[in-house]
């Protein structure tokens, strides 16, 4: 029977998994506000979705956010490299794949995950907001992912953003018409989202949210990214510029 290099039997296995917590948790703990993005590795950089991520992680950096994706190509490396196009930290939470999982090279804090779960407790745990462009099952999961933990009070509610309106208005027109439809979701559970189709809009919901939402709490909220001043455009309600569902 084989086994891995810890040694023989499944208990073994246990270390390994703790050894990828206590170095997540080591070395993210300081990171203070981050947002972390998902999207396909499978986008080139001439894709629209690349270059909108390029310019919201550009962004979001801009106003003091740390960026965090999965290290990978396509819109994760457009993730860390539009951090670092903002001069702010770029990290990576790399994960062992047999394909398309390739480290990029844009990334300040690199860290390399051999199982799932540990990698997913690193993206929600250190993450001030979760930003949703374009992308397959894995992008999926996380997006229902953070709605279940926001709806069953698991974390605090955080702004999760759906990045092009187009690519994912079959998505919550389905959410909308058959899950709100047959009773498995409340109406009020669309709220727990939010569909822009522009980075600025994205970027200024974000920071929005924040301001009116969330007071500073935790190791790693010890300061605030946002301005000290609003102006009254961004006074203007959370809502403005979208909604969670389609209209």
């Amino acid at each position: 029977m084989k086994t891995d290099e810890f040694g023989p039997g499944e208990t073994w296995r246990v270390f390994r998994i703790m050894s990828e917590f206590v170095e997540g948790f080591e070395t993210l703990k300081d990171l203070g506000p981050a947002i972390t993005i998902f999207g396909s590795a499978r986008m080139t950089r001439d894709a629209a979705s690349y270059k909108a991520t390029l310019k919201v992680a550009k962004m979001l950096a801009q106003r003091g956010f740390a960026i965090i994706s999965g290290g990978g190509p396509g819109i994760m490396e457009a993730a860390n490299r539009g951090a670092r196009m903002g001069k702010g930290v770029s990290v990576g939470l790399n994960i062992k794949l047999p394909v398309e999982q390739k480290p990029n090279g844009y990334q300040d804090v690199s860290l390399t995950f051999r199982h799932f779960f540990a990698r997913k407790v690193m993206f929600v745990k250190y993450a001030s907001g979760y930003v949703i462009m374009p992308g397959g099952f894995g992008t999926l999961d996380e997006f229902f992912e953070s709605l279940t933990l926001i709806q069953t009070a698991k974390i605090r509610r955080f702004p999760v953003v759906l990045m092009g309106r187009k690519y994912w208005e079959g998505l919550i027109r389905w959410i909308e018409q058959t899950l709100v439809e047959e009773g498995t979701i409340s109406a009020a559970d669309l709220n727990l989202f939010y569909l822009a189709d522009h980075p600025e809009d994205a970027v200024e919901y974000i920071v929005r949210f924040h301001r009116e939402m969330i007071r500073p709490t935790g190791e790693r909220r010890k300061r605030s990214p946002l301005p000290s001043t609003v102006s009254k455009e961004g006074e203007s309600g959370m809502n403005a510029g979208g909604k969670g569902g389609m209209p």
